[in-house]
């Protein structure tokens, strides 16, 4: 039984087009044809058909896919092997370009409108010796300060702790200019108070270590922090100061009420 092009076409869900190139490039040459000229296929041509896309799909390129059904002789298992290899280095690949977009969006969710300054920070941050980074990390903070470390929110990350976190880091650049002590900069502090007691309450030593290396340029880029204006830094110490005063002093009244 014979089967026009396009009866194939709509069955394996492929355009007519495709299955000429085949023809073309001797992937999948048809014996017969129409009298009006149209490609005539096999019940063999379609399992054929069926094989080159399920090869396709696994990411072999047309030309290997012509030797690999043509060959008798072909060494499937190295073929696979190897594509394997391939599929692998590729998923790494992605992977990376995913974390760095990832990246590159909470830096513009930061910085705001200005997206080219976020670039920058990233480029910055990619040519950055990873291993270097490591030792640094090693060299500054003990076994149980590296596995805190784990829990620190990223700017690569798309966990809802790290996404409020890049949230938070953004309102405040937004309401700098009110004054460290304004309601809205206060309420932003609570909250990031509020988030470090509930990932690092017990380990205030560690917070306190962390912040040191933040406001300090140089080990904040030997630990691969994203980078962060000096004045934001400043702003959120003086900031922070003034929400740890004002909190003991409601406390201290709260004691002293009879």
């Amino acid at each position: 039984m014979l089967i026009p092009i396009q009866q194939v076409a709509k069955q394996i869900g492929i355009s007519v087009r495709t299955l000429r190139y085949y023809d073309q490039i001797g992937l999948l040459p048809t014996m017969a044809k129409t009298e009006g000229g149209h490609r005539l296929y096999t019940e063999e041509d379609l399992k054929k058909l069926q094989q080159i896309l399920f090869l396709k799909e696994m990411g072999f390129r047309l030309d290997d896919i012509k030797q690999m059904l043509q060959k008798q002789d072909w060494n499937w298992a190295s073929s696979l092997k190897s594509q394997l290899a391939y599929v692998q280095k590729e998923q790494e690949r992605l992977r990376s370009m995913e974390l760095s977009l990832r990246e590159l969006i909470s830096g513009v969710a930061v910085d705001g409108a200005e997206n080219v300054v976020a670039l920058q920070k990233l480029i910055r941050l990619s040519g950055q010796d990873k291993a270097k980074q490591i030792a640094f990390k090693s060299a500054l903070l003990n076994d149980k300060e590296l596995d805190l470390w784990q829990r620190l929110p990223h700017m690569n990350a798309a966990d809802p702790h790290s996404m409020e976190w890049i949230a938070l880091l953004a309102q405040v650049k937004q309401v700098m200019v009110e004054g460290t002590s304004s309601p809205k900069v206060q309420s932003i502090i609570r909250r990031m108070c509020e988030k470090m007691d509930e990932q690092f309450g017990d380990e205030p030593e560690f917070l306190d270590k962390l912040w040191e290396l933040r406001k300090s340029p140089a080990s904040s880029e030997q630990l691969g922090f994203y980078p962060i204006e000096q004045n934001v830094i400043a702003f959120l110490d003086e900031a922070f100061a003034f929400y740890d005063a004002n909190t003991t002093a409601v406390q201290r009244k709260g004691e002293a009420a009879p």
